[in-house]
């Protein structure tokens, strides 16, 4: 591999500067950064007692009483079941997020230039309401409905879900090449088909990979679920640490990071074989 050489008329450019009033980056930057240094101002955070040495020997004292965490064999055939309810929460929850978030991205998108789209305002707001609730509150209203439980709380991942991933999906179809599809439509092919064979094709690996990405995010929602009587590992952690069990409490958040750091070395092994 051979390199081009410079050509002995072309001018030397110097690097831009690292700030330039015409910017209009530099600007957002520099408020962004103004906003940041507000923001420590404002709070009054209390640096000074937090690396106090009180409050290290409070903390370490209380990291000690977790140690050592249970591991008796009844216990870990709890942690077991919950392991797998929360897993089954998350999947199932993810898997009818997808669906109605792939849905809601068709009416959400202009799919081409003359598209009206007349349902794709409403549908953002939709979608935008969706996602702004967050999962704890979906849990707490739907517990009402729903009862006590993992239905409860698979139907507030799939509420939250939905608008996240129908967002994603719907940027994903707008950022779609226009090529395939005004190919199709000039040859008379008009409706779903278009979709189906021009602009699917394009956008299905973003698809899978936003919804691998939202399973992860959902193994550790579904986990903190179970707080407000959703189930699965969370309302365990709810229960040892209101009775102050703290080796229980231990060993169930070792199971969560168990079960996360599994969720994300399965994700990581389907987006490898996807690229290959």
């Amino acid at each position: 591999m051979t390199t081009k050489p410079i050509a002995a008329n072309q001018p030397y450019r110097m690097p831009p500067p690292l700030f330039d009033a015409r910017c209009r980056m530099c600007w957002f930057v520099l408020a962004l950064l103004s906003l940041v240094v507000a923001s420590f101002v404002t709070l009054e955070l209390q640096w000074a007692a937090f690396f106090s040495l009180e409050a290290i020997n409070n903390m370490g004292r209380f990291l000690g009483e977790f140690f050592p965490p249970d591991l008796s064999t009844n216990f870990l055939i709890k942690l077991l079941y919950a392991s797998g309810e929360t897993l089954a929460m998350s999947a199932l929850g993810t898997l009818l997020a997808a669906i109605a978030g792939l849905a809601l991205a068709l009416p959400a998108s202009r799919l081409h230039a003359a598209d009206a789209a007349r349902l794709r305002s409403p549908t953002r707001l939709l979608l935008n309401a969706l996602r702004s609730i967050p999962e704890l509150v979906w849990a707490a209203l739907l517990l009402i409905s729903a009862g006590l439980g993992p239905f409860a709380g698979t139907l507030a991942l799939a509420c939250h879900t939905s608008g996240v991933l129908g967002r994603l999906y719907a940027e994903a179809i707008e950022n779609a090449a226009p090529g395939p599809a005004f190919a199709l439509r000039t040859q008379g092919v008009v409706g779903a088909r278009v979709f189906l064979y021009a602009t699917l094709p394009q956008v299905l690996p973003q698809i899978v990979s936003y919804t691998l990405y939202r399973w992860e995010n959902n193994i550790r929602a579904a986990a903190v679920l179970g707080v407000v009587g959703a189930g699965g590992l969370g309302q365990l952690l709810m229960y040892h640490m209101s009775l102050f069990h703290m080796g229980k409490t231990a060993s169930v958040l070792g199971a969560m990071v168990l079960l996360v750091v599994l969720v994300d070395a399965l994700s990581y092994g389907l987006r490898r074989i996807m690229t290959r």
